[in-house]
């Protein structure tokens, strides 16, 4: 009987710790230059860390809850559990701002609203959004030297954001596995000239980044060759909600990209990842890389984050 309850109180804890307030901490990037970032109580000797990229809207408040309600559902109870905030200046932030995220400080990266998701370097200084994301994955595995499994994570344009950064992302600290989740983004990164929709002829730039990979930002040094090798090698997976295949309710379609390009990916997010995943299965990682389209949810992070058919892909093991 006492080692029941020990046990049941064993497990209390590290439910409780798990369900404990995010805190805010601080990266020093370099360049005199920072980001802020959330992140969980640690459990001890920590086996893994996720860290969840927020959305366009920068919820990153929200993108942590809804991470951390995804691992307590899942029992992870050994995971670091982190959520990075992208600054944006405060000129421009009430275009992308959401309650409760704190606004820029004065030694933080500022990006525009869109610019970070595209790998873009900050208006401040020469750091690229993918370059803080690399810093970030090293700072945390010195912070935590158990911990084995590194998975970037995120939805929307989060997602978007995931998926471009795999190509350019600096190799992982010595015996760590990084495994990324793209999850709903609104357009994807092709390695090549191939797109699923008819039309190319008429869409100028198509193949042009962040849709493609010609014209690369000159602070993306990876060529375009060695970005598509390493995408190929890398732990990718997707996610999908099965309800964000329109423009009904509950699919912000009206956040959609929607220009010539993208519309060559497909008509909403759901058809653009199947298309996508079709495409990396043919041209890419042929079959390595998995798609899953999660029941009864549109186009929330919450929904597609804590449902058990994302499991798998946010937490590894079998799908």
């Amino acid at each position: 009987m006492k080692r029941i309850i020990l046990a049941l109180v064993s497990l209390l804890v590290c439910q409780l710790a798990q369900a404990a307030p995010a805190q805010l901490a601080t990266l020093q990037l370099g360049h005199g230059l920072t980001m802020n970032y959330y992140i969980s109580p640690a459990p001890a000797a920590p086996t893994g860390i996720i860290i969840a990229v927020h959305g366009y809207k920068r919820d990153a408040n929200r993108t942590f809850d809804a991470t951390q309600a995804a691992a307590s559902a899942a029992h992870q109870t050994s995971l670091v559990l982190v959520a990075p905030i992208f600054a944006v200046a405060a000129d421009e932030s009430t275009k992308c701002q959401y309650a409760g995220v704190p606004a820029a400080q004065a030694s933080n990266a500022v990006w525009r609203c869109p610019t970070w998701l595209d790998g873009d370097a900050a208006q401040n200084g020469a750091i690229t959004s993918f370059s803080a994301m690399d810093a970030l994955v090293a700072a945390l595995h010195k912070q935590f030297p158990t911990v084995r499994v590194i998975t970037v994570a995120g939805f929307s344009a989060g997602g978007q954001f995931v998926q471009h950064y795999v190509g350019f992302a600096a190799p992982p600290p010595g015996g760590v596995k990084l495994r990324y989740v793209a999850a709903d983004p609104g357009s994807w990164l092709y390695f090549d000239n191939y797109r699923p929709e008819p039309g190319s002829a008429i869409c100028p730039g198509y193949n042009d980044w962040k849709l493609g990979l010609a014209n690369l930002p000159p602070d993306l040094t990876r060529s375009p060759a060695a970005a598509r090798a390493a995408y190929i090698k890398a732990d990718v997976q997707y996610l999908e909600g099965a309800l964000d295949d329109s423009s009904g309710p509950g699919t912000f379609y009206k956040l959609l990209a929607k220009k010539c390009g993208d519309e060559l990916q497909g008509p909403y997010r759901l058809q653009r990842g199947q298309l996508y995943e079709a495409y990396d299965n043919k041209m890419l990682a042929k079959g390595a890389h998995h798609l899953t389209v999660v029941p009864g949810c549109a186009h929330d992070i919450a929904c597609v984050f804590e449902s058990p058919a994302a499991q798998a892909a946010l937490f590894g093991g079998k799908s």
